[in-house]
C-alpha cells in the first residue's frame, strides 16, 4: 500500500516487519492474503489510539469488507409539515455533569444560562488547549503501540520516560536499534503531527 503511516488510519505488522498500512478493509484484506503464508502473527493497530485491533478475518474478501462497512445511515425523515416556530434539531445530546453549587450559580447569572456558559467554555478550553490535546493523543497513541511491539526491547523503560518528557533526541537515540518498522511507526504516530 501506498499510504504513509502517518496518514494511514491502520496499520498491520506481522512482527517486526510493517505488513499493510490503509483503511481497515485494506489491510484486513491484506491481512488475510499474508496469513497463509506469514510464520508471525499478525496484529492490526488503529493508528490513532496505537491500540491492536480484533478483526474477523473468516470468509472471502468481499464478507470481511461487508462486515467492516458502517451500517448505512436510514434516510432522515422528512417532515410532512414544515417546521413551526421553537428551537431547531442542532444534535443537542444531554447527559448529567455534577457541579458544586457555587459553579451552578455562576453558571445560573451567565447571559443565556447554563447550557450556552457551558457550551462557550468548552469552545474555548478546545481553541486553547487543542495543540496540547493533540500531542497527548499521538504520545499515547506512540506508547500504546510501543507497548504492544516492543515492550521486551532493550531501553524500553527509558524510552518511554523519553517520550513522556517530550525529549525527542533521547527518545530517538534509544529507539534507533529497534527494528526499524517498528521504529517508523513509532516515531510517525508520535511526532507526525509536530514538528
Amino acid at each position: 500500500m501506498t499510504e504513509t503511516t502517518m496518514t494511514a488510519p491502520y496499520s498491520a505488522f506481522a512482527g517486526p516487519k510493517l505488513l499493510a498500512s490503509g483503511p481497515l478493509a485494506e489491510v484486513a484484506v491484506a491481512v488475510k492474503i499474508a496469513t497463509g503464508v506469514m510464520a508471525d502473527p499478525v496484529i492490526i493497530f488503529d493508528n490513532a489510539t496505537g491500540k491492536s485491533l480484533d478483526v474477523d478475518l473468516r470468509g472471502s474478501h468481499r464478507e470481511i469488507v461487508a462486515r467492516l462497512q458502517p451500517p448505512t445511515a436510514a434516510e432522515p425523515e422528512t417532515p410532512a409539515e414544515p417546521r413551526g416556530r421553537g428551537r431547531p434539531r442542532l444534535g443537542v445530546v444531554a447527559r448529567e455533569i455534577t457541579l458544586l453549587p457555587r459553579h451552578w450559580d455562576w453558571l445560573a447569572d451567565q447571559p443565556g444560562g447554563a447550557s450556552v456558559a457551558l457550551r462557550k467554555l468548552v469552545e474555548e478550553a478546545r481553541r486553547t488547549n487543542g495543540d496540547r490535546d493533540r500531542s497527548r493523543a499521538a504520545r499515547d497513541a506512540a506508547y500504546h503501540f510501543m507497548s504492544a511491539m516492543a515492550g521486551d526491547l532493550p531501553d524500553f523503560e527509558d524510552a518511554s520516560r523519553a517520550l513522556f518528557a517530550a525529549d525527542r533526541r533521547k527518545f530517538g537515540e534509544l529507539i534507533a536499534p529497534w527494528p526499524v518498522d517498528i521504529r517508523d511507526h513509532i516515531i510517525a504516530l508520535a511526532f507526525s503531527d509536530r514538528d
